[in-house]
């Protein structure tokens, strides 16, 4: 069986959020169309505590995009986002999330932040999708969403290492490319995980 893995696609990583990806609510759109060629459509939701550590406010003379020691790894400063029970934590409102089987929230924690829709940034905490995953019989995940060089990134390289048959659907990711080349480097290291880059066409 064959799952679609909706990364994040929530309203602080769209254009006028407070972590806008840019082109982030073209992603909307894929997803949307793509959902009913799935078995079964999951989706990741980042839902921080207000007092989350990779927020740069709560480091006293740093800046977003600073990088730090946070739990012993490191730790890329960001503004403040995906809040729980806030408008920039919720799904952008026309993605078709009556189509999601389930959603799994992610970066409870405020020590320590999760990109991976499967584990936190240490692999300390599993989110519970891969046991989700393996008992609806799916043995291959399809992935798109925000953002590519990091939620979707970890994600594809957890699931190649959860033992799934993964792809990762070009079009329907946008980057942030922090540094230029990022995304590219992102999707090349999803290729030497062993993951497939396919169009939407494709699926």
């Amino acid at each position: 069986m064959r799952a679609l893995i909706v990364v994040d696609v929530q309203n602080d990583f769209m254009p006028g959020g407070a972590l806008p990806v840019q082109h982030g609510d073209e992603v909307v759109a894929v997803a949307n169309r793509l959902m009913p060629r799935f078995d079964w459509v999951v989706a990741s939701q980042d839902w921080h505590p207000p007092n989350h550590g990779s927020f740069a406010s709560h480091h006293e003379g740093r800046q977003p995009g600073d990088i730090i020691q946070l739990a012993g790894l490191r730790q890329v400063l960001w503004p403040v986002h995906c809040v729980q029970e806030t408008w920039g934590a919720a799904f952008h409102h026309d993605l078709n999330t009556q189509a999601i089987d389930k959603v799994f929230p992610k970066g409870e924690d405020p020590r320590i932040d999760s990109y991976s829709t499967f584990f936190d940034n240490a692999h300390r905490r599993s989110t519970g999708l891969a046991d989700y995953l393996r008992g609806q019989g799916v043995d291959e995940v399809y992935l798109l969403g925000l953002a590519t060089d990091y939620c979707v990134k970890f994600s594809v390289l957890d699931a190649a290492e959860e033992g799934f048959r993964v792809a990762v659907i070009e079009d329907g990711c946008r980057g942030i490319d922090l540094k230029p080349g990022d995304v590219n480097r992102a999707f090349q290291e999803m290729r030497e995980a062993g993951a497939r880059v396919v169009a939407s066409d494709d699926v």
